[in-house]
């Protein structure tokens, strides 16, 4: 008879777990069920998007999430490159740091549009006196990189900031840039990015060996705020987009998508349309602003000897003139 109770109240437990679980959404561990976190990702657009041809799995999520991270990097062949394409050899460094974040979640729970109006800012200076701020901040979704401020810049480039994709090197460390309605995507460029990003959540000294500069020390953003790019974006846009060899000659630098253009690439699978800005770069001219901020000039861009300018601007050419996106900036 007591095994019999104790097996009734086992069984009124376990039923009391499930019902709460499923009227609450959750999984068990208090973390919304994928299908239910990616159901913004599926475009139930009625008409396709001029770009979807450049794509070969338009569906594809654009960040890493802790549930299901050994599947998508199988499927999407991740797995089988290395940094900074992969995850081969680090995966490890990539479970570790995706235990550490709350949530992978694309747009905030209540956001129920799926067709997406966006517009991905580039830093070049073209955007000066352009006066598109208001412009900008129109569109549903606004991608920035990097630390290309919005404060003091707003009647050129805006206020509003959906997305900033950053590395290590590149990301604001000064807290009045913070924006809490802004989702930080971290590139992973190499294992020390993903060894930062650890360092920074656990709280521990960060170990600056192994970065090109000198980078952040802290971070402005919450744990919230924070996402993972799976690295199939950026191998898209090196392979796909850019039609970066696999292999480059022995001596020669391989060369790497910037961020902007990995921004784009990763507009085409959140958006319905795209629409840039800021992405115009005078490599005839050394002495042209490189930014909209700062006093920086072209000849910097020419020196980096890890970026394709010309076969950028020539794939952005490309692009525009076939109206698959339309760009803001353009003479």
């Amino acid at each position: 008879m007591r095994a019999y109770l104790v097996a009734i109240i086992l069984s009124s437990i376990f039923l009391y777990y499930v019902l709460h679980c499923i009227l609450w959404g959750t999984n068990g561990y208090g973390v919304l069920p994928l299908e239910i976190m990616k159901k913004n990702n599926i475009k139930n657009c009625k008409q396709q998007p001029a770009f979807i041809s450049l794509l070969r799995y338009p569906q594809l999520y654009p960040f890493l999430c802790a549930a299901d991270y050994e599947k998508v990097t199988s499927d999407y062949g991740t797995n089988n490159f290395v940094l900074p394409y992969g995850i081969k050899a680090t995966e490890g460094y990539f479970r570790f740091a995706l235990s550490n974040l709350p949530n992978c979640e694309l747009f905030n729970e209540f956001d129920k549009q799926p067709c997406k109006r966006c517009v991905v800012v580039g830093n070049g200076g073209v955007l000066k006196n352009k006066t598109l701020g208001a412009t900008i901040d129109s569109y549903d979704v606004v991608i920035r990189m990097n630390n290309g401020p919005v404060l003091g810049h707003e009647e050129e480039v805006g206020r509003r900031t959906t997305f900033r994709l950053f590395y290590p090197e590149s990301v604001f460390s000064d807290p009045t840039h913070n924006d809490p309605n802004t989702t930080a995507v971290l590139i992973v460029f190499k294992p020390q990015d993903l060894r930062w990003l650890l360092e920074i959540l656990i709280g521990k000294n960060i170990n600056t060996n192994g970065f090109w500069k000198k980078p952040a020390l802290n971070l402005i953003y919450k744990r919230y705020q924070i996402r993972i790019l799976d690295p199939y974006i950026t191998r898209e846009a090196a392979y796909h987009l850019l039609q970066f060899p696999t292999k480059f000659p022995k001596g020669e630098k391989p060369k790497h998508p910037t961020t902007g253009i990995i921004a784009i690439t990763m507009a085409f699978h959140i958006c319905s349309e795209v629409h840039i800005a800021g992405f115009k770069y005078n490599v005839h001219s050394p002495n042209s602003p490189l930014h909209y901020y700062g006093n920086a000039t072209m000849s910097l861009m020419s020196q980096n000897a890890y970026h394709n300018v010309t076969a950028e601007q020539l794939f952005l050419m490309n692009i525009i003139q076939k109206k698959m996106v339309i760009n803001l900036t353009q003479d």
